[in-house]
């Protein structure tokens, strides 16, 4: 069994997205960030950096594994069940590449946009969504680009698609029209079509 920490959150739809698309048995602890159960303390016992998702799998390689991070966790789900996670190593590095842009570009901007939004002050606002909104439409219009070209972000469906549909999942928060961005509009489409995936939206993240 593998016991999913996570709320409503990109990062957390990105896991509970895997383990329905892996067909793996879990269970889930919400952890409700908005009233601070992150710095709880027998939480930051799996998670030290106090964020969510984090994962225990009680059938770790050598016993209970905890796992923080969210790409890391995608990483290990894959290598666990082979799925989602090619045999060969440029198709890995492939993979690795679209992750590392999400976590590394594609979440941060976006989530800034998240941020900025919530701020009183009008020229706070102002500032922070000229800057980071224009990054963010920046980065779709990387995936557009690479998608007019390609189905998936990888060769085949891969962790990678799940680490992102986690944030384009918010595109409406990020003030982006889908429209303006065709080539991602139909990968989002046809990956938010599959069953587990709609599963893996359904589960429940919030008390």
């Amino acid at each position: 069994m593998i016991h999913l920490y996570a709320f409503d959150t990109p990062n957390g739809r990105k896991i509970s997205v895997a383990l329905e698309e892996m067909g793996l048995a879990y269970d889930v602890t919400v952890v409700d960030i908005g009233q601070g159960e992150q710095f709880h303390e027998d939480f930051l016992r799996i998670s030290p950096n106090n964020k969510i998702p984090a994962i225990v799998d009680d059938d770790g390689p050598q016993g209970p594994l905890s796992l923080f991070e969210s790409g890391a966790i995608l990483v290990y789900l894959a290598q666990k069940t082979g799925r989602f996670w090619p045999a060969g190593l440029a198709e890995q590095a492939e993979v690795l590449q679209w992750l590392m842009f999400q976590v590394g570009g594609f979440g941060p901007m976006p989530g800034q946009v998240h941020h900025f939004l919530g701020l009183p002050d009008e020229a706070d606002r102002r500032y922070g969504l000229q800057r980071f909104g224009t990054e963010t439409r920046r980065l779709y219009g990387v995936m557009d680009r690479h998608l007019g070209q390609s189905r998936w972000f990888a060769r085949d469906l891969s962790i990678a698609d799940f680490a992102i549909l986690g944030w384009v999942w918010r595109h409406a928060r990020h003030q982006v029209d889908l429209a303006d961005f065709p080539a991602v509009a139909r990968w989002y489409g046809e990956l938010m079509a599959r069953p587990g995936v709609q599963r893996g939206f359904a589960v429940p993240l919030r008390r």
